[in-house]
């Protein structure tokens, strides 16, 4: 890709971020969940930004998935148990800037399946 439309992609996603960030927060009782996608791999993590603490975290090197739609439902699906493990059933869903389709999407669609209320 052209240098110019990369940085544009960039400074559009950043500008995207910034207001999804705005708009919502997580609390000890409703933790915010961010999720991170790269062509390599996929994360997420649930933060509460109360205190500035990650409460539980998953990479999908780690868990041996790889960076595509399956990889992101079972990721999601092992994250949901990792989330109920520690008692939380309720979050706040961070795509990071991210359309909400593809990986994003589906990852988000097993933490439901998983019975987490977004």
């Amino acid at each position: 890709m052209n240098a110019r439309v990369l940085k544009t992609k960039h400074k559009l996603r950043a500008q995207r971020k910034k207001r999804i960030r705005g708009k919502i927060s997580g609390t000890p009782e409703r933790l915010r969940v961010s999720f991170f996608k790269s062509n390599r791999y996929l994360s997420a993590q649930a933060i509460d930004d109360t205190t500035g603490t990650t409460i539980t975290a998953i990479h999908s090197k780690t868990a041996n998935v790889p960076a595509n739609i399956e990889g992101a439902k079972a990721m999601g699906a092992s994250f949901a148990a990792q989330l109920k493990e520690n008692g939380h059933t309720t979050i706040v869903f961070d795509r990071n800037g991210y359309l909400f389709h593809g990986v994003v999407a589906s990852f988000a669609n097993a933490l439901r399946e998983n019975e987490i209320n977004l």
